[in-house]
């Protein structure tokens, strides 16, 4: 049994306990509160916890604190980190925070759960004072998504520009070039041509994650929610989209339903690692993926923007996002707030996203540095000129509307809307997009 499970199982024993004892919800027991410690004097370590759901983050902020003890030898910090599955994670937190105990001083948020997190009386801790003195040097949109009444609550992880990840090998064997893609109609002919020569699917639906659909509407200038929070998501446009992916599957047969799923599994990384599709939309930040678990790829697949849906239109679009908070619940709360400046929100944390993380960094003004166009072990999977091709696309991306009901809304989309229209066939799009939009509505 996890550290994490475990803890979801004592923390919820003392919920009801709580409740028995007439507890009226809200953080259910007494909240220990932050103190301002600055760290120990000259000799001393203090210790801070750190949560994530992505393992290769902690490798980022391991070179946070190397850079950190280096430049305050009299404040050393030895970090705690633990990585948990997602689900996992995110549950448990919310349940630590709710009963106010057993949360980390330092925590990843995954954009779309991060709502959950800014309802009622909110324990993150607010990040102005780190924030608005470097704010004019970030993409702005980047910090909004993780903020309540003007109050900022995360430290942004990258801008995650969407792209197409081409397999070079199965373009070279069917006689065409990703380059010959400019619009999902070519899209959509090209694999056709991939399918007879080679009898390789050009692509994958997943059936329980949004990372076609998302990015896909986004391109369109669409989203779930528009910008006043009010559901969209069974728009013309949106129903189309799902049409499209639907179609690639059953009746253009240049797709299939992704093997797990979704894109964050072992059986997925397997297919994709023997060749088993020759392209994916995602966000650039998935190529940590392929580098990580799919090594036999190396060096036949390239990153290249996403197609278009009509000539002038966007080649990209923002999707995912991890906000690092600090929990009131920290013993430490303005050294990990200092830490987390200095490990997320300085050029060379930004540098350092890329060439750890192989993000696009939210630090704009670091865009142009010769340091993010030096080789790096992305580079060697998927060729030079990476963050090059990404500035090209980066006026592209249209900005998401995050509301409280966003968490609710991916959950409906994955296991309602894609389950029923692609795996079961049991509603059309417009009829699954309808039946969830509904329900949003509702709430």
């Amino acid at each position: 049994m996890s550290k994490l499970l475990k803890l979801g199982i004592l923390l919820l024993i003392s919920l009801t306990v709580l409740a028995g004892c007439g507890g009226s919800g809200g953080s259910g027991g007494e909240q220990t509160g932050g103190s301002n410690d600055n760290g120990g004097s000259e000799g001393e370590v203090t210790e801070l916890t750190f949560w994530t759901f992505v393992g290769l983050h902690i490798e980022f902020f391991e070179e946070g604190v190397r850079s950190w003890n280096e430049t305050y030898p009299d404040r050393q910090i030895k970090l705690n980190a633990e990585s948990f599955p997602y689900d996992e994670m995110h549950n448990n937190l919310l349940l630590a925070l709710q009963s106010g105990v057993g949360a980390p001083d330092i925590v990843d948020i995954e954009i779309n759960r991060f709502p959950n997190f800014l309802q009622g009386d909110i324990q993150l801790e607010p990040l102005n004072d780190i924030i608005e003195p470097v704010a004019e040097d970030f993409v702005q949109s980047r910090f909004e998504i993780y903020s309540k009444d003007g109050q900022f609550y995360g430290a942004p992880t990258h801008v995650g520009a969407s792209v197409a990840f081409y397999n070079t090998e199965i373009f070279n064997a069917a006689g065409v070039s990703p380059d010959d893609i400019d619009t999902w109609d070519d899209f959509v002919e090209i694999g056709k041509v991939i399918k007879a020569e080679t009898d390789t699917p050009m692509t994958v639906a997943y059936t329980s994650g949004f990372w076609n659909f998302y990015p896909m509407i986004s391109q369109r200038g669409s989203d779930i929610f528009d910008s006043n929070g009010d559901v969209i998501l069974d728009n013309q446009d949106n129903i189309e989209v799902l049409q499209l992916i639907h179609d690639m599957v059953y009746e253009h047969e240049i797709s299939v339903l992704a093997p797990g799923g979704n894109h964050n599994n072992e059986e997925f990384f397997a297919f994709m690692n023997g060749g088993g599709a020759a392209s994916l939309i995602m966000p650039s930040w998935y190529a940590s993926r392929f580098v990580e678990h799919m090594p036999d790829q190396s060096g036949n697949f390239v990153m290249k923007p996403m197609p278009r849906w009509e000539e002038g239109g966007f080649r990209s679009a923002g999707m995912g996002g991890t906000g690092t908070a600090v929990t009131k619940q920290s013993e430490h709360i303005e050294l990990a707030k200092e830490f987390l400046a200095h490990a997320k929100l300085t050029e060379e944390a930004n540098i350092n996203i890329w060439k750890i993380l192989g993000f696009d960094p939210p630090m704009h003004t670091v865009w142009e540095s010769p340091e993010l166009r030096e080789p790096n072990r992305f580079t060697e999977y998927f060729g030079d000129g990476l963050f090059d091709m990404l500035l090209e696309i980066k006026d592209e991306i249209n900005p998401l509307n995050i509301t409280n009901n966003t968490p609710l809304a991916r959950d409906l989309i994955e296991t309602n809307v894609l389950h029923n229209t692609l795996r079961e066939r049991s509603q059309t799009p417009e009829e699954a997009l309808k039946q969830a939009a509904d329900e949003l509505r509702n709430r």
